[in-house]
């Protein structure tokens, strides 16, 4: 087993023999070193008073030697000699309490147990070691990954307090192990793939198609890590409920940008699928041989995939066991899912030798599917893959229940409006009629009883007329014989009177004519 990525301090050349006898012993020591170092740092730090974080924080660097027989300050350890070096302890310290962890419970997931190494799933040197409670990941990093990470505090210190729900990498602490001159530098951070929950599918994604397919030592490991190409071979896109969709989509479009503010680029998004299905049928518990680890509680907080998406925390009550690990619930086609992901590897800056990188490989393929490109298209290209090929909505499909409610309620709506037409034809009919009515009053004159509409009203001519003939009937009537019978007078006067209603229905009929005749034409018709 080689050992981890480190860097000498002196430049001579080593013997290689030497290498080769001390390749494992330097691995076993590594870890040693590390427990011992983080103990230590951490408990000195208790003693040191809170306050508020300064800028010269950020770039302070404690360093303390540990003799394998020890000090007045240092235990006794069976080790080879190192110095170990803290980058930055009060910035650290207050990241590790934004995020809930206590000092106590940092010291005993690091050092209570024996620290396990991981399988490298990037194409980096890096090593990878977990502890033993599946909470933290120690990776190691190269020189310039470290000093960049430093640079890195002010701004990742402004984000956190802005938002510490995020997908990027939550660093707990910063530290370099010096054994026998050589330099390993090393990072504590959120573990994204819990062991405890078995990965039947991994992935690592950038959004690009060159040379993004695992390799075929890859495909041969028993857990191995896919890329991009082979995402869209074995699936059609990852189906998500609207509001975590959204939820999810916005978490990544807000830490894109604040990686392309750092001139950040290469980054990556690490996937872990599990198969709620698969895993019943199977009878698997965990993915490091049944072991089921993080069953107590959580030590850290927004360190799972659905706390870090989900701002408020109200499905924190509607978790199954299952979900205990904090995956989110997904859907491919038939399959119920639970997603575990976060973004890796941002620390790679688009420095000199990442621009000749890209300019060398624009000019032999196509410039705008290498991965290394400038922060901004990189950022653009990964937010569209993601949205468009990995992540994506369930699509509403409505129930025929549904369609006849709504075909229902058409037809009432078509049966209440025909109805209130034929209301409105109706009242539109008798509003003619009632001005026909009130067109003919006024055609046959103002005169007449406000208080009788129903008579009709006369023309003055037929006044006189009228007048006159009751004259001359009064003046013949005394004139005329005594012993008229009353009978015939009442004919005479019944006559008399239907004949003047003939009149002033003849007269109402044509109002015009009526008008031309004079009063002793009017007379002669009354006689």
């Amino acid at each position: 087993m080689s050992s981890p990525t480190s860097e000498s301090r002196d430049e001579r050349p080593q013997n290689t023999s030497q290498e080769k006898t001390m390749k494992t012993p330097t691995s076993s020591a590594l870890r040693g070193a590390i427990q011992l170092g983080i103990g230590y740092t951490v408990g000195n730090l208790t003693s040191k008073p809170d306050r508020d974080v300064l800028m010269q924080d950020f770039y302070m660097v404690e360093s303390v030697f540990m003799p394998s027989e020890g000090s007045n300050l240092t235990p006794a350890h069976h080790y080879p000699d190192f110095r170990f070096k803290t980058y930055a302890p009060l910035a650290f310290r207050y990241f590790r309490e934004l995020f809930g962890i206590k000092p106590d419970d940092y010291l005993y997931s690091i050092c209570n147990e024996p620290l396990i190494e991981l399988s490298n799933p990037g194409a980096s040197s890096s090593w990878f070691y977990v502890t033993g409670d599946d909470e933290f990941i120690i990776k190691t990093v190269q020189h310039k990954e470290a000093e960049f990470l430093q640079k890195l505090l002010p701004g990742y210190y402004m984000n956190l307090n802005q938002n510490p729900r995020t997908l990027l990498p939550k660093f707990y602490g910063l530290y370099c192990v010096q054994s026998g001159g050589v330099n390993t530098r090393l990072v504590v951070m959120n573990n994204v793939l819990p062991r405890a929950m078995k990965m039947h599918y991994k992935y690592d994604l950038k959004g690009s198609t060159y040379k993004r397919r695992a390799s075929r030592k890859e495909r041969e490991k028993s857990s191995p890590t896919y890329k991009d190409l082979d995402f869209q071979e074995q699936h059609e896109g990852l189906l998500f409920d609207a509001e975590t969709y959204n939820a999810l989509m916005k978490t990544l479009q807000r830490d894109c940008r604040v990686l392309e503010s750092f001139k950040i680029m290469d980054y990556s998004l690490l996937l872990g699928i599990h198969v709620l299905d698969q895993s019943s049928q199977d009878g698997e518990a965990g993915q490091g041989g049944g072991d089921s680890r993080r069953a107590g509680p959580q030590k850290v907080l927004y360190s799972t995939a659905l706390e870090s998406i989900q701002g408020d925390g109200k499905a924190a009550d509607a978790l199954t066991p299952d979900t205990a690990m904090g995956g989110i619930p997904a859907k491919h086609k038939d399959e119920k899912l639970l997603i575990f992901l976060g973004i890796i590897d941002i620390l790679q800056s688009y420095r000199f030798i990442k621009k000749l990188e890209h300019s060398w490989k624009a000019l032999v393929y196509d410039g705008d599917s290498v991965s290394v490109h400038r922060p901004g298209f990189y950022a653009d290209r990964f937010l569209k893959f993601m949205s468009t090929t990995v992540f994506k909505k369930i699509p509403v499909i409505r129930s025929a229940s549904s369609k006849r409610k709504r075909s229902s309620i058409q037809a009432l709506k078509c049966q209440s409006q025909e109805l209130l037409s034929q209301k409105e034809e109706k009242k539109e009919e008798r509003r003619d009629r009632l001005e026909r009515a009130r067109s003919l009053a006024s055609l046959n004159g103002q005169a007449g009883s406000p208080q009788r509409p129903d008579l009709v009203t006369t023309p003055p001519g037929l006044h006189r007329a009228v007048s006159l003939a009751t004259t001359m009937s009064s003046s013949s009537s005394a004139t005329s014989r005594q012993d008229l019978s009353k009978s015939k007078s009442s004919d005479q006067s019944s006559r008399s009177t239907s004949a003047l209603e003939d009149s002033s229905a003849s007269l109402t009929s044509d109002p015009s004519a009526a008008g031309d005749k004079d009063d002793s034409t009017m007379l002669d018709v009354y006689l």
